[in-house]
């Protein structure tokens, strides 16, 4: 579930980057990979939807994770 939400982070970013500097024709593959543009896979229409998801479920499970119990650690202390 990262590696789509990193990829969207860097290619976005690259993409401003190199608009800023006034490269948008050299860059304008990044903005294709952003979408979810893939070359002969082409997911625009549901990568979004799926980097969102991903995104929800790394929060909620994240989230879940820390409000566990440190049970697990304090028995280790223990022993």
């Amino acid at each position: 579930m990262l590696l789509p939400i990193v990829l969207t982070v860097i290619t976005g970013s690259l993409f401003q980057l190199g608009e800023m500097l006034g490269r948008e024709d050299s860059v304008e593959w990044l903005l294709d990979i952003h979408k979810g543009n893939f070359g002969i896979i082409d997911l625009q229409v549901i990568y979004p939807f799926l980097n969102s998801l991903g995104l929800c479920l790394l929060v909620a499970t994240g989230i879940v994770m820390w409000l566990q119990p440190k049970r697990r650690f304090q028995k280790k202390l223990n022993s």
